[in-house]
C-alpha cells in the first residue's frame, strides 16, 4: 500500500467521523462555543476533514496506478499476445526454443536456453509486449559448452571482421599521429630560434620539450577523434589529469626548486666568480645549474645550495661595488681627550696609501666604559686592488701605533682583588717595593722601535687571487650546463 492510498482512508474516514459529528456539535454549540479558540479549532477540523476526501479525489496530481492491467473476455488478444512473443522469439536464435502460452495475460515461458543471460533477455522480452500482466519463469537454464562458447567464438569473429574493415581508417589516424608529432619534434629541434625568443639556454630547452608534448598530446587528440574513440580520450585525458595531480603533490619540492631556478635563470641575481653571502653561506659564485647554486668558499670548498633556498634567501653581494668600508673599535684611557685621539686615528689612516680619500676616512666615540672609551675608526678600501681583511688588519695596528706615540693609553682589563686578612707570614718589612712606570716605559720603547723599524714588505695589501683563480678553471673544465648569463642585466 502506498502512502497516498494509506493517505486517502485516512481521509475518507475522518470525512465520516466529521459528518458524524456535526450535529451533535450544532446541538452543543453553546459548551464548544464558550472555550473560544478550543471551539474555533475544533469547527476548522471537522470542516477540514468534512471536505478532505472531495479534495483528495479531485486532486489531478495523485500519483497514477504502479501498472494498468486492460480487462477484455474475448480471447484473440491472448492470441496476438503469443503470436508477437513467438516471432520474436524465433528471430533470436538462443531462444527458438523457447515455449511460449499466455492465459488471461499471463505469460509462461519454458523450454532451455544455455545460460540465465539467455533467460534474463526472454524474460525482459515478454514484459516489453502490450496487454502482459505478468511472466512466469519456467525456463531451464542447461549450460552446455556449445551454448555458451559459441555465441564467444561468433563475437569474436565479429570483433576480427570489425577489425579489418577499421584497418585503413586505425592506418590513416596512426599517420596523422606521426605526422603531427615529428613536425613538433621537428619544430622543437630548431635551436636557433628558440635561442633568440627564450633568454637562456635553460628556457629553451624547457620550450623545446613542452613542444614535442604538445605535439603528441595533439596527435593522440586528432587520431582518436578520427576512430571515433572520444569517450576513451575524455577517459585518457582524465586519467593524465589525476596522476599528474598525483605526482604534483608527491614532487611538490622538486618541482618548487625547478620553478625557482627558472626564475633565478631570468633574474640573473649575481655573476661567476663574484664574492656573495647567501643566507649565512659565503663564497664565490661557481655556475647556476637546474637543481643548484655551486660556490666555492674562501677555504676552497664545493658548496652546492639549492635554488629553492637561494631564490627565497637574502643575498649579500661583496663583488657588485668595487668600493667597502671597513671598521675596528680602540679604547683610550678614560682620562685622554678622545677628539684628540681621533684625529691622531685619522691622521695615521690617511698615510695609507690603499685608504681612500673619497669616501673619506671617519671616526665616532662608540662607547664609554668603566675605564676606557671606546672609539670606532671607518675606512673604505677598493677591493679589486686591495685585499678587504689585510687592510683592515694593517689599519688597526696604524692607528694603534699613532695612539701609543702620542702617549694615549691603551687600557687593559682591571681586576680588582679583595684580602679579607693577610697572612701571619707577611709582614710590612716582607712586602718588596714594586718600580714605578716600568712597564710603561718598555711598552713606549717597544712601540717607538716598532714604529721606526717598520716594514715596507708588511704593508703588501695586494688581493689574493687564488680563489678566483680556481673558479675560473672549474668553469673551463667542467662541462656542467650553466645559466648565469653575463649579457644580461642584474636584477
Amino acid at each position: 500500500m502506498t502512502i497516498y492510498s494509506l493517505a486517502s482512508i485516512i481521509c475518507s474516514n475522518a470525512r465520516s467521523w466529521a459528518l458524524s459529528l456535526l450535529p451533535l456539535v450544532h446541538r452543543e454549540r453553546k459548551l464548544f462555543f464558550a472555550k473560544g479558540r478550543v471551539a474555533a479549532f475544533t469547527w476548522s477540523a471537522l470542516l477540514l476533514f468534512a471536505f478532505c476526501a472531495p479534495a483528495t479525489a479531485q486532486n489531478d496530481g495523485a500519483p497514477p496506478a504502479e501498472n494498468t492491467i486492460t480487462v477484455t473476455l474475448d480471447g484473440p488478444t491472448d492470441q496476438l499476445i503469443l503470436d508477437r512473443i513467438s516471432n520474436i522469439y524465433s528471430q533470436l536464435g538462443e531462444l527458438s526454443e523457447v515455449e511460449v502460452r499466455v492465459v488471461a495475460g499471463v505469460v509462461t515461458i519454458s523450454g532451455s536456453v544455455s545460460n540465465a543471460a539467455q533467460a534474463e533477455r526472454a524474460i525482459a522480452l515478454a514484459r516489453r509486449v502490450e496487454g502482459v500482466v505478468t511472466v512466469q519463469d519456467n525456463i531451464e537454464r542447461v549450460l552446455d559448452v556449445e551454448g555458451n562458447v559459441a555465441p564467444l567464438v561468433d563475437q569474436f569473429r565479429v570483433d576480427i571482421d570489425r577489425w579489418i574493415r577499421a584497418l585503413p581508417l586505425l592506418a590513416l589516424a596512426m599517420g596523422v599521429f606521426v605526422v603531427i608529432a615529428f613536425t613538433g619534434h621537428l619544430l622543437a629541434k630548431w635551436a636557433a630560434l628558440w635561442q633568440k625568443v627564450t633568454p637562456n639556454p635553460f628556457l629553451s630547452e624547457i620550450v623545446t620539450q613542452a613542444i614535442r608534448v604538445t605535439a603528441v598530446v595533439m596527435g593522440l587528440v586528432v587520431a582518436l577523434n578520427l576512430l571515433g574513440a572520444t569517450t576513451l580520450m575524455g577517459t585518457i585525458l582524465g586519467g593524465a589529469g589525476v596522476i599528474g595531480l598525483t605526482v604534483g603533490f608527491a614532487v611538490r619540492d622538486t618541482v618548487e626548486n625547478y620553478i625557482s631556478s627558472i626564475m633565478l635563470s631570468l633574474r640573473q641575481p649575481f655573476r661567476a666568480n663574484e664574492h656573495v653571502v647567501i643566507n649565512d653561506l659565503e663564497g664565490r659564485v661557481v655556475r647556476l645549474t637546474s637543481r643548484a647554486t655551486v660556490l666555492m668558499t674562501l677555504d676552497g670548498n664545493h658548496l652546492r645550495i639549492p635554488n629553492a633556498q637561494v631564490f627565497k634567501a637574502v643575498i649579500l653581494n661583496y663583488s657588485r661595488n668595487p668600493q667597502r668600508r671597513f671598521q675596528f673599535e680602540l679604547g683610550v684611557d678614560a682620562e685622554d681627550d678622545p677628539l684628540a685621539a681621533i684625529e691622531t686615528g685619522l691622521a695615521a689612516m690617511k698615510k695609507l696609501e690603499f685608504v681612500l680619500t673619497s669616501p673619506k676616512s671617519d671616526a665616532a666615540i662608540n662607547a664609554v666604559g668603566d675605564s676606557n672609551i671606546l672609539i670606532s675608526f671607518f675606512g673604505w678600501v677598493d677591493q679589486e686592488n686591495t685585499d678587504f681583511y689585510k687592510a683592515r688588519s694593517l689599519a688597526i695596528r696604524t692607528a694603534k701605533i699613532a695612539l701609543e706615540e702620542a702617549g694615549f693609553t691603551l687600557p687593559e682589563p682591571i681586576y680588582r682583588l679583595r684580602f679579607d686578612q693577610l697572612p701571619s707570614t707577611l709582614t710590612d718589612a716582607s712586602i718588596a717595593p714594586i718600580p714605578a712606570d716600568t712597564g710603561t716605559e718598555k711598552t713606549k720603547d717597544k712601540a717607538i722601535t716598532t714604529s721606526a723599524n717598520d716594514n715596507t714588505d708588511s704593508l703588501d695589501v695586494i688581493p689574493d687571487m687564488h680563489i678566483e683563480r680556481i673558479v675560473d678553471e672549474e668553469r673551463k673544465t667542467v662541462s656542467e650546463p650553466d645559466l648565469l648569463d653575463s649579457t644580461r642585466p642584474v636584477e
